[in-house]
Formats: C-alpha cells, sequence, structure tokens
C-alpha cells in the first residue's frame, strides 16, 4: 500500500547561486558528507546533484506529510547510489521515526526515489510503500 507520494521540481541555477553565496554552510547545513562527495565529484554537473538531493529531500519531506516542518532536518533525509548508480534514500532521527510512526503494524516500509534533470530544472518523485512483513513459515500453536 502507498503511504506517502512527494514531488519536487528545483531549479539547478538557484541552487548554483546558493553555492556560490553560501559555500560549505550551505553545504554542511542541508548535505550528508556522503552528498557531497557524490555531487563535488560530478565535473561540470556539481550544481545539477546537488539541485537534484535538494528536490529528493523536499519531495521525501512532503511524502512524510511534513514538509520541512515538525522538527524534520534536512540531513535526516539522504539520497546515496547503488552500485547499479539507482538513488536510494536513507532515513535517521526524526524523519525515520516518522516513517516509523506511520507505517501499519506487520508491514514495512520501502522508500523509493528517482532523481532527473534537464537544465535548468531538477525533479525528484518519493513515492513510501509499505509492504507487509513475510510470515515466519512457523505455525499457530
Amino acid at each position: 500500500m502507498i503511504l506517502g507520494i512527494g514531488s519536487d521540481l528545483a531549479n539547478i541555477e538557484r541552487i548554483e547561486g546558493t553555492l556560490a553565496r553560501f559555500g560549505d554552510r550551505f553545504r554542511n547545513r542541508v548535505f550528508t558528507p556522503e552528498e557531497q562527495r557524490k555531487s563535488e565529484g560530478r565535473t561540470g554537473l556539481v550544481a545539477a546533484t546537488y539541485a537534484k538531493r535538494w528536490a529528493a529531500k523536499e519531495a521525501c519531506s512532503k511524502a512524510l506529510g511534513t514538509g520541512l516542518s515538525m522538527g524534520i532536518s534536512w540531513k535526516d533525509m539522504a539520497v546515496s547510489n547503488m552500485r547499479s548508480g539507482q538513488p536510494q534514500m536513507q532515513l535517521t532521527g526524526w524523519a525515520a521515526a516518522r516513517l516509523a510512526a506511520m507505517t501499519p503494524e506487520g508491514y514495512d516500509a520501502v522508500v523509493h526515489v528517482t532523481l532527473t534533470d534537464d537544465h535548468p530544472w531538477a525533479q525528484a518523485f518519493v513515492v513510501i510503500e509499505a509492504r507487509m512483513k513475510p510470515h515466519s513459515g512457523a505455525l499457530p500453536a
């Protein structure tokens, strides 16, 4: 079952300007060290990579039903990539607590994220799914 859906559209040029104006202060407030390494390693695509991650955090906060309020921190939501390049979202802190609270008993929550960009736009979609936990296979007593 779907627990939440969020989307966001970020302007790459706006993020580029924010990076130029605030530098590490902005990076360290919003992005985890891993997100910064990934973004800074993308020669020619630094701002676009940050913009996609910004959009993913916004989309995730919407899927959690909070927006960026209620105590959620930017770094409570982080984007990394699988070996295949597929993005994945990790939730910690308040975001993880919110996810646990909205997940029905007997279910596991799965956070799906997809990212794209086409200058000057970066876009992210997040879907939070609840999957029924597999039965242990044990027979009832």
